[in-house]
């Protein structure tokens, strides 16, 4: 076997900012993985608050054995970028040499369109009703909060689009303080879905807080290790495949989730349609999608995921799959 890894960069539309900081591109890598003359693709976002670079996710795969297998994959790389690349590069080649899509290698029922989210940039309030108003007929909206002034923000979105549903996603961004001050204001406000409004560090408090709409762990759960310590704290989890490594965790997180009693929201790194065609599969079914990284972006792939508002179209399999 021969695995070659690329690093590829994708402009945004615009600048993308969360809680943290801000970005311009995409940064990703693509890994290619060829046997019998059959090669499989995949694509991570290594992400530094997990403590993740581009050099680090490198080094790591180009650590793997020759033969390496998804079987052998748990073993030797932790759940994160690194391991989903490869992982999901496996899953592909072994699709292609068999002449069947992925979704019946793993079992799946044939997967359809869905409704994914779009996400809206932290900014000004003015900004944000703007972008708001520009987005207002899709039907669900994930807003970036975490920042001073976020019930300005909210309000801002609301007036800016009427009739949408609303995810708040705070990354993080907020102390226990500042959610209970802005959780009475929600449902009023058509929040649907909170998103890990607390450090994952001090997310136990939200045990002892009311919750007026779903809370859904992001960065507090990776993979399947995680659940055990999000009883009573969360509603939801949101499954990414850089953070579970693999659409083979990332499955079976999908169902230990769902068995234990969490709704299941998939979502995704800011990244091409390579990323988001595994994510498709896992997002079946689900709760809420937010799988519109390619809409941020100014150049994708080819071919890329079709969408059609916020109606995301089965991928094409020359893509992946």
């Amino acid at each position: 076997m021969s695995l070659t890894l690329s690093r590829e960069s994708f402009p945004l539309r615009e600048v993308f900012t969360i809680s943290r900081g801000s970005k311009t591109e995409a940064q990703v890598l693509t890994v290619a993985v060829t046997r019998e003359g059959v090669t499989g693709r995949g694509e991570c976002v290594p992400y530094a608050r997990y403590g993740e670079s581009l050099d680090s996710v490198a080094d790591a795969i180009a650590s793997l054995p020759g033969d390496v297998t998804r079987e052998m994959l748990p073993g030797l790389l932790p759940a994160g970028a690194a391991r989903n690349a490869v992982d999901c590069a496996l899953w592909d080649r072994e699709a292609k040499r068999a002449g069947v899509p992925v979704w019946q290698l793993a079992g799946l029922a044939a997967p359809k369109p869905l409704v994914t989210c779009y996400t809206l940039s932290l900014d000004t309030a003015e900004r944000m009703r703007a972008a708001a108003a520009r987005a207002a007929d899709r039907p669900i909206l994930k807003i970036k909060l975490g920042s001073e002034d976020d019930m300005a923000r909210l309000e801002a979105v609301r007036e800016g689009a009427p009739k949408a549903r609303i995810v708040v996603d705070a990354n993080e961004g907020w102390t226990a303080e500042v959610y209970a001050a802005l959780a009475p204001h929600l449902k009023r406000l058509g929040v649907v879905l909170v998103e890990q409004p607390l450090p994952a560090g001090a997310d136990g408090m939200l045990a002892g807080i009311a919750r007026p709409v779903p809370v859904c762990a992001d960065e507090s759960c990776h993979d399947r290790a995680s659940l055990a310590g999000l009883a009573g704290r969360y509603d939801m989890v949101n499954i990414k495949l850089d953070k579970a490594g693999g659409l083979t965790e990332a499955l079976a997180l999908r169902d230990a989730a769902r068995a234990s009693g969490f709704g299941v929201m998939v979502g995704c790194m800011v990244a091409s349609s390579l990323s988001m065609a595994p994510a498709f599969l896992v997002a079946q079914g689900a709760a809420v999608a937010d799988l519109d990284g390619p809409l941020i972006l100014a150049r994708d792939r080819e071919p890329p995921v079709r969408y059609e508002g916020s109606v995301m179209q089965v991928p094409d399999r020359a893509l992946w799959g």
